[in-house]
């Protein structure tokens, strides 16, 4: 798996740029995790109503293509975007997002905090709050968008919606949980734990390499 630091990315940038990506790959093509963060922005997944977007004010609420409800991007959220074939990998959607999910609870329990899911909401719980979510798409079998979690972010935002589509959802985040972390750390330690998950090696790639290319394009 092909991993990818592509730093602060405007969100319909980023969404085009993993469309192109999926729509052009072949069997031979590597899969890729994108690992970035976005300018606040408020992304409404497919099933979202608009009834949870409470007060945007001047965040941006972009509808998306990916599975979910309504959630928040910002600087200090770890975004993770895994660009799999599914078929190749012999991975359904369901242990796509139990694997995601437990990347993150292997490595929040390295920190000495225990993560925990959720019945019917997808993601990653402390103590009730949520740290990180989950919203995929799949597309000629092919996944793309994936996981948000908060390592530093300003969690403010997220009261201005209904998170995931629940009301009165407490979030959280890694720096009040386990402030002495470092977030370039938080970052490493993603991508080994989820490398392990799906039993892939990850190598970093070239910061002129693949997806740069394709958001060159876009902006």
């Amino acid at each position: 798996m092909d991993v990818y630091w592509l730093g602060r990315v405007p969100y319909p940038d980023s969404w085009t740029a993993m469309r192109e990506f999926t729509d052009a790959r072949d069997a031979d093509t590597p899969d890729a995790l994108w690992l970035l963060e976005h300018p606040p922005v408020f992304t409404q997944g497919l099933a979202g109503r608009p009834e949870h977007v409470l007060a945007p004010g001047d965040i941006p609420v972009v509808q998306t293509d990916r599975g979910g409800q309504v959630t928040y991007h910002g600087p200090g959220q770890l975004v993770a975007y895994p660009l799999l074939d599914l078929e190749r990998l012999g991975l359904g959607i369901r242990c796509l997002v139990h694997e995601l999910e437990e990347a993150v609870i292997v490595q929040l329990a390295g920190y000495g905090l225990v993560g925990a899911r959720k019945d019917g909401a997808p993601g990653v719980y402390v103590d009730g709050a949520k740290i990180a979510s989950i919203g995929l798409k799949v597309r000629r079998g092919c996944t793309y968008h994936g996981l948000a979690f908060n390592l530093d972010v300003d969690l403010a935002p997220f009261a201005r919606i209904n998170p995931c589509g629940y009301a009165g959802q407490a979030m959280t985040r890694l720096a009040d949980l386990a402030p002495a972390v470092d977030p370039l750390q938080a970052r490493r330690d993603f991508v080994d734990r989820l490398g392990q998950r799906l039993g892939l090696d990850c190598r970093p790639a070239a910061a002129d390499d693949g997806p740069h290319a394709l958001l060159s394009g876009v902006r």
